[in-house]
């Protein structure tokens, strides 16, 4: 019963990802107000009608995002019912907490979308939303891991480690500042790469400090990821550096070539994918280590 929590939690993960991207897209597209400002309705319709480019990717976003809160509140209802009948054996423990947490996300993400279409796409909803998305796919993941640990030693699974939760911090920084680099009209104010129009220190306005203060985070991640990887030589470590790797790639690319929107997608999958390692990572090395040494073979 458990292995089947776990699916189910894996599952709603992979849509909450899905959901992020295409809320990228959103962004990228123009299309957060293809549904106008109607809101769970799709310009006064639950399925509006699909002649309009911007209507088709607003609707498949909250069409997604009613299948994530489907799931979400599946996966915490089943987390609620095998703790209620005490389900725990072998190499699978109940599940914990953070199937509720998840559904209190769920929650606010829903509020915080309905405020964002209601107030046409305020830079600080839009972020906010971003950021409760994120947290949402990180207690998702949480869940889906936390079922794989011999219950015999589940007390001794705590918070991951200090550099796993100084990296977790890092990325999560690093996304918001993105999304207000994206938001607030500041993604052309550096040109060039990797410094910003030629200058350590731009000299230029608050929007030129805003991107370069994202680029700096970017680059500090990369440069603790690759520390990081190299003392742990996990495969994990080294799977989260390459990803940030092509994260930094895919905005250098982005930025010399002027922005083009498949880039643009491209460096929202790929964050969320870094963000999605950095929580998988050091909660697997801590349920690894909450395991007994005979299963760590196998």
């Amino acid at each position: 019963m458990t292995r089947r929590f776990a699916r189910l939690a894996w599952t709603a993960a992979a849509c909450t990802y899905v959901l992020i991207v295409l809320g990228g897209i959103v962004r990228i597209t123009g299309s957060g107000m293809g549904c106008g400002d109607h809101w769970p309705v799709c310009n006064g319709r639950l399925i509006p009608r699909l002649d309009d480019v911007k209507t088709v990717i607003e609707w498949t976003h909250r069409l997604v995002a009613a299948i994530v809160s489907i799931l979400v509140a599946a996966v915490a209802g089943y987390a609620w019912w095998l703790r209620r009948k005490g389900v725990g054996s072998g190499e699978w423990d109940a599940p914990g907490k953070a199937s509720y947490v998840a559904l209190g996300l769920l929650v606010v993400q829903v509020l915080l979308g309905a405020v964002t279409v209601k107030l046409e796409l305020p830079p600080w909803t839009v972020i906010l939303h971003l950021g409760t998305a994120m947290l949402l796919l990180a207690t998702l993941l949480a869940a889906a891991l936390g079922t794989f640990t011999p219950p015999s030693r589940a007390g001794l699974l705590g918070l991951p480690s200090r550099a796993g939760l100084l990296g977790l911090g890092l990325g999560f920084a690093t996304v918001l500042l993105g999304a207000l680099v994206a938001n607030m009209g500041a993604a052309t104010a550096c040109l060039g790469f990797p410094l910003c129009n030629g200058q350590v220190l731009p000299d230029g306005n608050y929007l030129q400090h805003l991107h370069w203060a994202h680029r700096l985070l970017g680059y500090a991640l990369a440069g603790y990821v690759a520390v990081w990887a190299y003392r742990t030589r996990t495969r994990a470590s080294v799977l989260v550096l390459g990803l940030v790797l092509a994260q930094v790639g895919i905005a250098a690319a982005m930025v010399l070539l002027g922005l083009p929107p498949p880039w643009q997608a491209a460096h929202v999958a790929v964050g969320t994918a870094v963000w999605a390692a950095l929580v998988l990572a050091p909660v697997k090395t801590a349920i690894l280590k909450a395991r007994p040494l005979s299963s760590r073979s196998h």
